[in-house]
């Protein structure tokens, strides 16, 4: 196969590091927002959920702006901590991080709300702490939920384009993602290798999706068998 590989290698290593990140910071963020009865939750609600609705090269702009040294949160990342952002790999995951923030915090959120309250108030009359009661009773419950929220922010990591392009350019072995590869390629006509790129994304993320539908659908069937 005629194609360089280190695109897909890219982008598979950056959709698992984002999933990670997303689901160490989404769990809390869904947990607070399932629980919160705050007059400014919508506020919140509305701050995660804009990259759903926003232009990737919008937010990519913004990011690049904000993380760009010549500006006061960049220069104060370089100056104090030595870290530059724009153009590398960590900045491609902060700002996929970012993008796919909604896709991993509102199925879960949604779970943990769809739960009764009876559920969290029965662990806690049988002595189990807050941390127990959400890892060991509330999590096991809404596992279809948090499968989807980790396949979702995995697949939509993995077709990222705009916001890539916008803060990590187009570097070969450290920005150069499978879908800025696919661009490059169809820029150049060499349509063949666009093709087997755009496969393999369409491929894996059908199978990935499938996947998901067949384990949520027995998830659900064997909580209902119980």
């Amino acid at each position: 196969m005629d194609i360089d590989l280190q695109p897909l290698w890219l982008t598979f290593k950056l959709a698992s590091v984002t999933t990670v990140c997303l689901l160490t910071i989404g769990l809390p963020m869904a947990a607070l927002l399932a629980q919160s009865r705050s007059k400014i939750k919508p506020f919140f609600e509305a701050l995660i959920s804009l990259p759903l609705v926003l232009p990737p090269s919008v937010l990519g702009f913004y990011l690049l702006i904000a993380l760009s040294p010549a500006h006061v949160f960049g220069s104060w990342l370089q100056s104090w901590f030595n870290i530059r952002l724009i153009f590398t790999f960590p900045g491609l995951v902060v700002g996929s991080v970012i993008y796919s923030l909604p896709f991993m915090v509102h199925p879960i959120q949604g779970g943990l709300e769809a739960l009764p309250a009876s559920l969290q108030q029965a662990a806690w009359t049988l002595g189990k702490s807050k941390s127990e009661t959400f890892f060991k009773v509330l999590l096991p419950n809404i596992r279809p939920a948090l499968l989807t929220g980790i396949v979702l922010a995995f697949a939509h990591t993995l077709g990222e384009f705009g916001l890539v392009l916008m803060i990590s350019g187009s570097l070969p072995g450290v920005t150069k993602v499978a879908s800025i590869a696919i661009y490059n390629e169809a820029e150049a006509l060499n349509f063949h290798s666009a093709h087997i790129y755009s496969a393999i994304l369409l491929v894996t993320s059908f199978l990935i999706l499938l996947l998901v539908y067949l384990i949520n659908k027995r998830l659900v069937k064997n909580r209902f068998a119980l």
